[in-house]
């Protein structure tokens, strides 16, 4: 089973930029589709990045436009590029990838 473990969260002001990375196991990661998925406190999960086998990619309107989602598939790792933060992205960040796998996540805070 495809394990993903998520980093690069923390705690960071509003208008800054951050990077998280999510690392995959397994030798089958560039035929995987990955995406980016967070939960803000007390709502439900949202789906936010996805990145096809092909690398085409689709973001919601939500982050369109400050988040970039890439995939180094020689790492077997997937990124996901924010900035302008705002407040209302605050939550946990997960990554999945096309077979349900779904990594623990990591914090991301953004303080005003």
């Amino acid at each position: 089973q495809v394990q993903l473990v998520e980093s690069g969260g923390g705690l960071v002001q509003a208008g800054v930029s951050l990077r998280l990375s999510c690392a995959a196991s397994g030798r089958t990661f560039s035929s995987y589709a990955m995406g980016w998925l967070r939960q803000a406190p007390g709502k439900g999960l949202e789906w936010i990045a996805g990145i096809k086998s092909d690398y085409g990619i689709t973001y919601a309107d939500s982050v369109k436009g400050r988040f970039t989602i890439s995939r180094d598939n020689a790492k077997n790792t997937v990124y996901l590029e924010m900035n302008n933060l705002k407040t209302e992205d605050t939550g946990v960040y997960y990554c999945a990838n096309s077979e349900g796998s779904r990594g623990q996540g990591t914090q991301v805070t953004v303080s005003s």
